[in-house]
């Protein structure tokens, strides 16, 4: 599965939009767009900061481990 497709899965499994999603995680929403429509990859801290936020909403571990392999 594309990083770009684990990312809108744990999205929508918060239950959060692109820009809700962007506030917790201290970025643009330019940068969660790009980030859903495969054109950038979130950097080393936007990426843990998003599998801390999973882990601690209880995100399915499945996504949280998808996160931390996909490429």
């Amino acid at each position: 599965m594309e990083l770009s497709e684990v990312i809108k899965k744990v999205r929508l499994e918060l239950c959060l939009s692109q820009e809700g999603l962007a506030r917790e995680l201290h970025v643009g929403f330019t940068s969660v767009n790009r980030w859903e429509n495969n054109h950038t990859k979130p950097n080393q801290i936007a990426r843990y900061a998003l599998i801390k936020l999973c882990k601690n909403k209880n995100v399915n571990t499945e996504l949280i481990e998808l996160l931390g392999k996909a490429k």
